[in-house]
């Protein structure tokens, strides 16, 4: 196991136990153990603040929660698994007959060994929940349900780092910390989301600045946008959100944002079109999903879409107990690490370029730009992707002649059938001799 496999693989283990939820200490423990690898900073929202159309809520303590038959025998416990009570429930002490107790147990009968996961947030119930297998092996009698909880004032936490790049425009990277032990509909999301950081924090040169926040799912992102949703309205390039990202066998997708000729949008479009990169589209939809919903709601309409492998609602463990580490798998999360960099990467670079002497060809053979087409050889340096005499010729002057700052480097790229990665060989060289300037992230004049 590679030393970046082991430190997502330590991290899982020590997130994944923690009671979350949408407010309370087990998001800002969450935070505090996420600081240690990424240094994110940490932001509270007061509850009873309106925000948009909602009120913050009150922060939920948890202290205990258990059934006990007559006997003292412990039926379910949540120091054994936290998603055995009902998140957000109001206390209660009180003994109840079978029948009684089997009113506020939730079960998934369909998956009879699963533990399901249920919230309660905005309206005051209390609930257990425990597989069907284990209801249906309950006997008659009395049972004594105890919930110590209570709800006070406090506050919504979020955290977020910015990753400064040469352009303002920016990338936001968006991920949730709210659901209690589960392993892709949770975790998946910030261990990616942290990994892709410290790569991003290693690359020599960003062209874009990189945002990367964690908050809880729905409300969070509402409230992260009554703070800095103007702010990104006038700053953000693209945006991506990270939910479901785990599953071996499962390849990673796209959800189109709300408006589809956004920067990601139209790189996976050419990348599937022109270099059989095959990535499944979803197009957007708000009936589902995650945080992408708020982002592209009309009065932001942010270009943020969703990336996701082993999707919501489409597995066995969505939201139960069979979400564990082994059905995601911490390879597959790494897996993903590697493809959202290399799309990020592509990203950077499929922008726009200006030609520095548009009137005419430039004499390339003054700048050593004219290879001997005629004799066999390659033109890169020994750190880079290398390409052949011809390649080099064609990207040159295809990048010379449609560099005009109103094409983006896709655009120009469909009229050969070279992988857009290999135009940045051609695209440094040009530079460096002072013909090409960019990526610029808007159009350009000439």
């Amino acid at each position: 196991m590679n030393e970046e496999l082991q430190q997502i693989d330590a991290l899982f283990d020590r997130l994944f136990p923690i009671m979350r939820s949408i407010t309370g200490e087990g998001v800002r423990e969450t935070i505090r153990i996420l600081q240690e690898y990424i240094p994110l900073e940490m932001e509270g929202i007061l509850t009873g603040t309106e925000v948009f159309d909602w009120d913050i809520p009150k922060e939920w303590i948890i202290r205990e929660a258990w059934i006990k038959d007559a006997q003292g025998n412990v039926v379910v416990d949540i120091k054994d698994l936290n998603l055995h009570v009902v998140n957000y429930s109001e206390p209660i002490d009180k003994w109840l007959s079978l029948d009684e107790l089997k009113q506020y147990i939730h079960t998934i009968p369909h998956l009879p060994e699963a533990v399901p996961y249920v919230i309660s947030y905005y309206k005051e119930r209390w609930g257990f929940c425990m597989s069907q297998n284990q209801l249906e092996s309950l006997e008659d009698g009395q049972y004594h349900v105890y919930i110590e909880s209570e709800k006070i004032d406090g506050e919504l936490n979020f955290a977020q780092i910015v990753l400064p790049g040469k352009s303002k425009k920016e990338v936001l990277i968006s991920t949730y910390i709210c659901h209690p032990s589960m392993a892709n509909n949770e975790l998946s999301g910030p261990l990616v989301a942290t990994a892709l950081y410290n790569r991003l924090k290693k690359w020599e040169q960003r062209e874009l600045t990189y945002r990367f926040v964690f908050l809880p799912e729905t409300i969070g992102s509402i409230a992260y946008l009554w703070k800095y949703g103007q702010y990104l309205k006038g700053s953000l390039y693209s945006g991506l959100v990270l939910t479901c990202l785990g599953g071996k066998e499962h390849r990673l997708s796209f959800k189109q944002p709300r408006t589809t000729n956004t920067p990601m949008d139209e790189l996976i479009a050419h990348l599937n079109q022109f270099e059989k990169y095959e990535m499944p589209i979803r197009p957007f939809t708000p009936l589902y999903g995650s945080d992408e919903r708020q982002y592209c709601s009309p009065g932001f309409n942010l270009p943020v879409g969703q990336f996701s492998k082993m999707i919501y609602g489409t597995y066995a463990g969505y939201h139960n107990s069979l979400d564990t580490k082994e059905a995601m798998t911490i390879e597959a999360l790494l897996e993903s690490v590697d493809e959202i960099e290399k799309l990020l990467k592509l990203q950077e670079l499929n922008g726009y370029y200006v030609n520095q002497k548009p009137f005419g060809e430039p004499k390339l053979g003054k700048y050593d730009l004219y290879p001997d087409i005629n004799a066999p050889g390659i033109w890169g340096n020994s750190s880079s992707k290398k390409i052949d005499n011809r390649q080099q010729l064609n990207q040159v002057l295809t990048l010379l002649n449609y560099s005009d700052g109103k094409h983006r480097l896709s655009d120009l790229a469909k009229t050969l059938h070279y992988p857009l990665e290999d135009y940045e060989i051609s695209i440094e060289a040009l530079k460096e001799h002072g013909l090409l300037v960019g990526p610029f992230y808007e159009e350009q004049e000439l």
